[in-house]
C-alpha cells in the first residue's frame, strides 16, 4: 500500500446553529479548528421529519402551476 494518501484525522469543534458547540473528528480543516454551520440537523426538515412552507415567490413552483392550471396539478 501507498504511504501517506490518507488525510489526517483528527478532533475539531463544529459549531451548530443554535450556538451549541459539539467535538468531532473530521478531515477539515486543521486539529482545534472550528465549523460553524449555517443548516445542521437539528432544524433541517430533511433530518427531523417536519416538512417546511414552500418558499416560493414567482419561481418554478408558481410557473408550473401557472401553465398547468386547467390540467389538474
Amino acid at each position: 500500500m501507498k504511504t501517506d494518501t490518507h488525510p489526517e484525522y483528527h478532533t475539531i469543534n463544529v459549531k451548530m446553529t443554535d450556538g451549541t458547540i459539539i467535538e468531532m473528528k473530521s478531515t477539515w480543516g486543521k486539529e482545534g479548528d472550528q465549523l460553524a454551520l449555517d443548516i445542521d440537523p437539528t432544524v433541517h426538515p430533511a433530518w427531523t421529519g417536519t416538512s417546511g412552507r414552500l418558499m416560493d415567490t414567482g419561481g418554478r413552483v408558481s410557473k408550473f402551476k401557472n401553465k398547468y392550471a386547467g390540467l389538474g396539478f
